[in-house]
């Protein structure tokens, strides 16, 4: 392992400025996934800024009625926290879905957002990789692709971000707070992660030194009945082949009166569907209209070789989840 330097941060300013410092620097907090490509000679930091100390760790009601969440609360901390698990339950079934029970007690709100993909491209460093080394080829292109992307890829990356938690938090509006050594900033969450383009190797729109100090989650969502549903290869810990976080409330006439619709697994960020929400916009939550709807949004899917079976499956589950949220609702009504 190359050699580095530690710095056990004692305040949000000390840590950004240590970062800022040292453009090799990276946050530590949990370190489930940083350790790991430590390990592999991926990621090769000349310092860690260990942030784990922080006073970051709680779940914080706003007056409005929406939660700030730490950037250092543990995930199985924020599954289970009861304001969560009421007023946004597809967060609470997103973070349970994702890694195990010993791994969520460890990963960080801020960490899960940081975490990079699982390409095995990416991860082996004696293959060809522009998110690893710029410049060098996307070996998963002519290689083994069936997990990578089927929306927003680009010649230079196919990779997917593996996260669970950070589609329910696109789906539901939250943001995320950065601050850094120019001062604080809010950065919606659906524009957190960058698509691919010509810089893979970006995975963020995080400036060097900024932290993430918490995610909010807004009080226009709270309470909407909301839902996370994923496939993957095994019931156990394993990532999305696809899934979907959606939010819907419908109005006394029937008609949607607010959707939120996030696919995971899909694409180099959370996938939040405009086209499909904009097609359901003031319209009955219809089986007919549903499908129209999600249709057209993965009408926009470009599936290499071996992964075009996840556009049926990513249509499959945004069915399935729009229309078990719009049944409870007239279950509820009745």
């Amino acid at each position: 392992m190359k050699p580095y330097a530690y710095v056990r941060a004692t305040s949000v300013e000390e840590a950004t400025a240590a970062h800022a410092g040292s453009p090799g620097a990276r946050y530590l907090a949990g370190g489930t996934n940083l350790v790991d490509l430590m390990k592999h000679g991926v990621e090769t930091p000349d310092t860690l800024v260990d942030v784990s100390r922080l006073p970051l760790d709680t779940v914080e009601e706003l007056p409005d009625g929406g939660l700030r969440v730490g950037a250092t609360v543990r995930n199985s901390d924020l599954a289970a926290h009861p304001l969560v698990r009421t007023r946004y339950p597809a967060l609470s079934q997103a973070l349970l879905a994702g890694a195990s029970g010993q791994l969520r007690n460890v990963a960080t709100t801020g960490g899960n957002l940081l975490q990079r993909t699982r390409c095995p491209y990416f991860q082996d460093t004696a293959k060809p990789c522009n998110k690893r080394e710029p410049g060098t080829g996307c070996a998963a292109r002519a290689g083994v692709h069936r997990d990578h992307a089927v929306l927003g890829h680009s010649p230079h990356c196919i990779a997917t971000h593996p996260s669970d938690m950070a589609v329910a938090l696109a789906a539901l509006d939250a943001t995320v707070e950065l601050r850094g050594p120019d001062g604080g900033r809010t950065v919606p969450a659906t524009e957190f992660h960058r698509l691919p383009g010509d810089h893979p190797e970006r995975d963020t729109v995080i400036r060097p030194g900024e932290l993430i100090t918490a995610v909010a989650l807004p009080a226009s969502t709270a309470g909407l009945p909301s839902t996370y549903l994923k496939a993957r290869d095994r019931a156990s810990f394993a990532f999305a082949l696809a899934s979907v976080a959606a939010v819907l409330d419908v109005d006394e006439k029937g008609r949607v009166r607010r959707v939120g619709l996030a696919f995971g697994g899909l694409a180099h960020r959370p996938w939040r569907a405009r086209l499909a929400e904009a097609a359901l916009l003031g319209h009955p939550p219809s089986t007919a209209n549903i499908g129209h709807a999600v249709n057209a949004e993965l009408a926009l899917a470009e599936p290499l070789g071996d992964n075009a079976f996840k556009v049926p499956l990513a249509r499959n589950l945004a069915r399935r989840a729009l229309a078990e949220l719009a049944q409870a609702r007239e279950l509820a009504h009745r």
